[in-house]
């Protein structure tokens, strides 16, 4: 499955029957191809790298899941396809993973506005992000939602820093309650280079 392509059509939906049999097969190939996508920052912070491939895999298993067949597909195309990178970004579902429900709520809590604070920094250029505008990520309580979507648009010249073999990248959040960041392995950066545009720079 190409993962340069910017956009899920409603004709590269499997069928449902079809996407059933080859389910658990599909499931196992994209576990192994997300090993390479996600990065932990701090204690329970954990950036998933999303892709064509990553979305195309969600919306299959959303209608699998949800049943709701042909009626279904447009909104889930309308919720996904916005987080697949268009070739000058990376995208990224940032989730801060609590067990305990009590002492979930008690971080997320502090951490409003957490999704502002977020980013990318390679070799020493700083990309910021910028979440996702589906929604608004922190309540008017100033709780953060557990589930975050966060845009990391590069300037110029930072996809090509990016490529470079070896080259440091880290990711990190300067929040005042959660200002932690986490060098990004080299495999990683091997793999999120395909999700730029090839002339991008």
């Amino acid at each position: 499955m190409p993962e340069s392509r910017r956009r899920i059509e409603a004709s590269d939906i499997m069928d449902a029957a079809a996407y059933g049999r080859e389910r658990a097969a599909r499931r196992t190939a994209m576990a192994a191809f997300k090993r390479d996508r996600r990065v932990e920052v701090g204690p329970f912070a954990t950036f998933y790298f999303e892709c064509y491939a990553t979305m195309w895999h969600q919306v299959h298993e959303m209608l699998f899941i949800e049943k709701g067949g042909a009626e279904q597909v447009p909104d889930e195309l309308k919720a996904y396809n916005p987080l697949i990178p268009q070739g000058r970004e990376l995208v990224a579902t940032v989730m801060f993973e609590i067990d305990d429900p009590a002492a979930r709520a008690r971080a997320l809590a502090r951490l409003g506005g957490v999704e502002e604070t977020a980013f990318i920094e390679v070799d020493g250029v700083r990309v910021a992000g910028r979440p996702e505008e589906d929604q608004d990520r922190t309540n008017a309580e100033g709780k953060a939602s557990s589930v975050q979507f966060i845009h990391f648009p590069f300037p110029e010249g930072a996809i090509a820093r990016f490529r470079a073999p070896g080259a440091r990248v880290v990711l990190g959040f300067s929040h005042s309650n959660y200002s932690h960041m986490a060098v990004m392995p080299e495999a990683v950066r091997q793999a999120l280079s395909g999700d730029f545009d090839p002339v991008a720079a």
